[in-house]
């Protein structure tokens, strides 16, 4: 029979004070990052709280989940969300798979208005949007914190249009990411082609833009290559606009599979292209947000920054480049091991199982148990640059402000033969799970 005890704030501050019990919030991802969703006075989550939303126990993986996150039977848990009802089902659900120690705590909107007790949230909160923000913004109202007048919805993909004509969210419009990068170099594109490409999308330095993209086409993988990128290419693309200048620049959490997710309908219906006459400003406006292959290569010499290879395990240690297109295998040498998943087209280790961009938390103490903190100068790479602008984007939403994308990547890396290049397995990075 499990120890089961509904808390009150006095007994929860309590508790936290005395010992080093597990606090689960179970509300949305986007309540725990920091959109107040209940009209609470401080969004956020409890200091200290993981993130372990009550709908993702309607999945299978829900139980390897937990283990994932460390939450065992031998831990005191305290549940938290806004409902009782919430609370009180996550409660029972835990109890079934043998947790004993479970407290409940219902207050959390008394906890946000009483400005002495410890919350956190995700600082750049704002810039990761949910799908009922943009299901209002298209319906005619201003969601919170967006009091802007031009917005454009954009779905992002790699040339393909039969990925957007095959629904998207209704009045988004299509940009391909070859408008951005080369499909020779895979690097952003010059200034000018870059102007043009935002003009021709309505797109200023002032203009709101939301980002998004699929992640499983509906068709076969051989007539999309790389169909599970897709938002990939929004992270890309998003990249991009920032380091041209673009103020406001939003990503849908979660992409499609968040917009499909939450019972919005999709179009197939054209958006409506609305250019503009001007950017509004010189491109780019954040040139430190792109380096180069020397900019990385004096990175690499330095005491003071990281180089990030967000690529596979495979790739890292040279057994696989990833792309059909690559030839040389192998790795930067210095660069730190920054694990995106199981291959080039896939960030499993950087996302929810339902595609939202993991707790931010555990990614900041996974990337400092090698080095990777805010204090340095860090540049994410992978094999052209959308990896690492995924990378990218999870360091900007934390707030870090010395960060960047090397744009080159391993393709540029590998295509001189000048540079170094290493294989093998460094002892001194491998990952715990391959020691």
């Amino acid at each position: 029979m499990a120890n089961r005890k509904s808390m009150n704030i006095d007994d929860l501050s309590e508790l936290i004070g005395k010992q080093s019990p597990v606090l689960i919030d179970i509300r949305p991802v986007e309540a725990y990052n920091g959109w107040a969703l209940n009209s609470e006075r401080r969004g956020g989550h409890i200091k200290g709280a993981t993130s372990f939303p009550l709908k993702w126990t309607q999945s299978e993986e829900w139980k390897e989940i937990l283990e994932k996150k460390e939450i065992t039977p031998d831990r005191q848990l305290i549940i938290y969300g806004y409902r009782a009802d919430d609370t009180e089902e996550m409660a029972e659900k835990l109890a079934d798979e043998g947790f004993k120690d479970i407290h409940t705590f219902d207050r959390f909107t008394e906890w946000s208005e009483n400005e002495k007790l410890p919350m956190e949230y995700l600082p750049r909160y704002k810039q990761l949007v949910y799908p009922e923000w943009i299901h209002t913004l298209i319906n005619g109202s201003k969601p919170p914190t967006y009091n802007g007048s031009d917005y454009v919805i954009c779905h992002a993909s790699y040339r393909y249009r039969k990925d957007y004509e095959s629904g998207h969210i209704p009045g988004a419009v299509h940009m391909d990411t070859e408008s951005l990068e080369s499909s020779k170099t895979w690097n952003r594109r010059s200034p000018e082609e870059l102007h043009q490409a935002f003009v021709d999308l309505g797109i200023s330095k002032d203009t709101t833009v939301i980002l998004y993209g699929r992640f499983n086409h509906p068709n076969n993988q051989d007539e999309y290559p790389g169909r599970m990128a897709g938002h990939l290419a929004a992270m890309r693309c998003a990249q991009i606009l920032l380091y041209a200048g673009v103020k406001d620049v939003r990503i849908l959490n979660g992409g499609m599979a968040s917009w499909i997710g939450a019972g919005y309908e999709i179009s197939t219906e054209e958006g409506e292209l609305r250019p503009v006459n001007d950017f509004g400003c010189e491109i780019p406006q954040h040139p430190d947000l792109i380096v180069d292959t020397p900019e990385a290569k004096e990175l690499l010499a330095s005491d003071d920054g990281e180089l990030v290879s967000v690529r596979s395990w495979e790739e890292f240690i040279g057994n696989v480049s990833g792309y059909n297109y690559i030839e040389k295998t192998g790795r930067i040498p210095g660069a730190i091991f920054g694990n995106c998943g199981s291959d080039a087209y896939h960030m499993e280790n950087y996302r929810n199982n339902d595609h939202t961009m993991r707790e931010y938390h555990e990614i900041a103490e996974i990337w400092a148990e090698d080095g990777i903190v805010p204090e340095k100068y860090i540049a994410f790479y992978c094999g052209t640059g959308w990896r690492g602008s995924e990378a990218f984007m999870n360091a900007y939403l934390m707030g870090w402000q010395r960060i960047s994308v090397y744009d080159g990547g391993w393709f540029e890396w590998s295509s001189d033969p000048n540079n170094p290049v290493e294989t093998g397995v460094p002892i001194s990075q491998t990952p715990e799970w391959q020691r």
